[in-house]
């Protein structure tokens, strides 16, 4: 199922202008995978502490989030494609 989604994802950074040696290229695969881990961490200690009555911190800016840049959401909680970076917005 994940294999075809890492596939065509592998393939667009390794035609990227940007991506020179095989070193540029794990270099960005693992900068992307970090981002999301970091993403998904923060979301699920968010909702630890909201279950806790706590408020959590966040360590990085709303604006900068995974969840914010690169899989943004509309009002009902649907991918937002008018506003995901796609390209060379990345």
């Amino acid at each position: 199922m994940f294999e075809q989604t890492f596939k065509a994802i592998d393939d667009v950074l390794w035609k990227d202008a940007g991506c020179s040696s095989e070193l540029d290229y794990t270099e960005q695969t693992s900068w992307m995978l970090f981002l999301k881990y970091l993403d998904d961490l923060e979301h699920e200690r968010s909702l630890e502490a909201e279950l806790m009555g706590e408020e959590y911190e966040y360590i990085i800016d709303p604006a900068h989030r995974w969840s914010s840049w690169a899989a943004p959401k509309d009002a009902s909680g649907n991918f937002d494609h008018n506003n995901a970076l796609t390209g060379s917005d990345l």
